[in-house]
């Protein structure tokens, strides 16, 4: 097939990338490269995967050298004119949109940044999927929708009307979009909510990286709330395994869907379609850090910090329907990810 990868100089998009291209289809990918963080990591995701970084430049196409059915375009999803001559031209009929303005703490900060990528640039794709006949959206949302929920392991059946970020937000906006489209004009569109996903190439602002940072440069890390936390690490393979099996899994309208007791997975009388992908396993924060110590053989100086605005307790995704619809549940334990993590940022900064 022919598949849009945005965000593919990102984290989870440079391996979905080059994943995809391996097995033969056809990707363009885009990015913005936008300095949230080191763009310097961004171009070297792209230049494993075979592109020429000193030639990027804005909306021209280069060709991997490693792979010559990945071609890469710097182009930002907000570009409306951008985005609209792209779908014209290229003729898409899967897009994987993994692009967006990430992180909880920075949306303080930078609200409108969030908005104008993860709303604006998210209904210019819906757009272009409208009016070009792609038979599949596929779109990264995120855990965060569940905010406040105290209920758990969390599930795609849960209400999610409480977000406590501004990032949550524009995530459940995206979700409350893709529906309206999938509804009005029969685009099928398929909502995966990632939970702390980590692993080579990762961010540099996600706690795990910042503790191996700082951890084998014997500098103190910060804790927050105290490690009174759980999160359900779930590793980039395994996320990008179950992107993979949901592109061929495009959702079907249901016609049992009932608006007297409405699912809020469900399909109702649209295409449309959630999913949760974790590891279904919360780890304390504690024990992270143990299993992020065990690795190297050192221990880490721990400053204990209060609980940060936009964090919750606890994440745990139920997969029940993953598995059930898409045979897939993720896989990878902890000290696996956490070695191939700490093997990798040793190799990448020459450790």
């Amino acid at each position: 097939m022919k598949i849009l990868v945005t965000g593919a100089a990102g984290f989870i998009g440079y391996h979905l990338s080059g994943r995809l291209a391996n097995q033969g289809h056809e990707v363009v990918g885009i990015d913005n490269i936008v300095a949230y963080y080191d763009v310097t990591l961004k171009y070297g995701r792209l230049g494993a995967l075979g592109i020429p970084t000193g030639q990027v430049t804005e909306k021209v196409y280069l060709t991997s050298k490693l792979y010559p059915n990945f071609r890469f375009m710097k182009l930002d999803l907000a570009d409306r004119e951008g985005m609209e001559r792209l779908f014209r031209e290229e003729k898409i009929e899967v897009v994987c949109n993994l692009a967006a303005q990430a992180g909880v703490r920075y949306s303080l900060e930078n609200p409108h940044v969030y908005v104008s990528s993860n709303i604006t640039g998210f209904l210019n794709i819906l757009e272009g999927c409208r009016h070009h006949e792609v038979k599949h959206l596929v779109y990264a949302t995120s855990s965060s929708v569940y905010g406040m929920s105290e209920q758990v392991p969390f599930s795609t059946q849960d209400p999610t009307n409480h977000p406590v970020s501004i990032y949550a937000a524009t995530k459940k906006s995206n979700e409350m979009l893709a529906h309206s489209y999938s509804h009005l004009f029969g685009l099928p569109t398929t909502g995966l909510r990632f939970f702390t996903v980590y692993g080579p190439w990762g961010r540099p602002d996600m706690a795990y990286f910042l503790f191996v940072d700082k951890i084998l440069k014997g500098e103190p890390i910060m804790v927050f709330n105290h490690g009174k936390m759980k999160r359900d690490f779930t590793y980039v393979d395994d996320i990008v395994e179950g992107v993979i099996r949901t592109i061929y899994h495009p959702p079907s309208p249901n016609p049992d869907w009932s608006g007297k007791s409405p699912d809020p997975s469900s399909t109702a009388k649209a295409p449309f379609k959630l999913y949760n992908i974790g590891n279904n396993a919360p780890v304390s924060l504690l024990r992270f850090i143990e299993v992020i110590e065990e690795e190297p053989g050192i221990s880490a100086e721990k400053i204990m910090m209060p609980m940060q605005p936009g964090d919750v307790m606890t994440t745990w995704a139920d997969v029940n329907e993953l598995i059930n619809n898409i045979g897939y549940k993720p896989s990878t334990s902890l000290e696996a990810g956490i070695q191939a993590f700490v093997k990798w940022y040793k190799g990448y900064y020459k450790v």
